[in-house]
């Protein structure tokens, strides 16, 4: 029987603008699979950042509950959420959220600075963590030396340097070109297969749903659909 890493029960997310409240998200019910692929689809404005945010502790839940590996993330402490973030999750950005006056590899070090580890073990983390995405080669370039593949991958070993169970990217390859794309999503591919790496990825781009084990199809802050998700080749006949 597999096991549920993500529960969500009713999970309701309401924020003020001005003078009128927003619900993104509204009484949404899913559970992930430890060591799943999601992909989470749907309209700008459908919830489905919110959601992100809310499995990565950044947002909180308004209602309901959610639970990652046993824990009621949304009962925490601010601390306490904070420690749970550094230990079990990574977060991949769209637009990498690299320090421009740092290098690749200083980058990538920033989670590990608040752990009690020694230089010696930061080091060892970070250099595997870049040697997993093809940039040991790169340890020394700042961003604007770098592609923007390059640039999500360092944010990617950043994501990864503290070995999390859950990996969580909004848009990775948002900001690519496809073939740039593509060498991006073939890593999460390897994240995934090869490390047993729990993933939840927001696009809007069907190529990249298709890498993923299940598709969610999010609408004005409900699901409308959740399948496995199709073959390559086969977009065209979708959910």
């Amino acid at each position: 029987m597999t096991t549920a890493m993500i529960e969500c029960r009713g999970l309701t997310h309401t924020y003020r603008r001005g003078e009128s409240e927003v619900t993104p998200l509204r009484d949404l019910d899913l559970d992930i699979a430890e060591g799943a692929y999601v992909a989470l689809m749907g309209p700008s404005g459908s919830g489905k950042t919110t959601l992100l945010n809310l499995i990565a502790g950044i947002d909180t839940p308004t209602a309901g509950t959610l639970r990652v590996n046993g824990q009621d993330i949304a009962g925490m402490s601010r601390s306490d959420l904070a420690r749970w973030r550094r230990h079990a999750l990574g977060y991949v950005f769209q637009l990498y959220n690299l320090v421009p006056v740092l290098t690749a590899y200083e980058n990538v070090e920033l989670p590990l600075l608040l752990h009690p580890l020694g230089r010696a073990d930061r080091h060892r983390k970070v250099a595997l963590a870049l040697e997993l995405v093809g940039l040991a080669d790169r340890h020394d370039h700042y961003p604007r030396q770098l592609s923007g593949g390059q640039e999500q991958r360092v944010a990617i070993a950043r994501a990864i340097v503290t070995d999390p169970t859950i990996i969580v990217a909004d848009e990775p390859t948002g900001d690519l070109d496809r073939e740039a794309g593509n060498a991006i999503l073939d890593l999460l591919d390897q994240l995934h297969t090869e490390l047993g790496k729990t993933l939840v990825m927001v696009t809007h781009d069907q190529t990249a749903a298709e890498r993923a084990g299940e598709l969610v199809r999010i609408d004005k802050g409900k699901i409308i659909r959740a399948t496995p998700a199709p073959e390559a080749g086969e977009a065209g006949s979708g959910p």
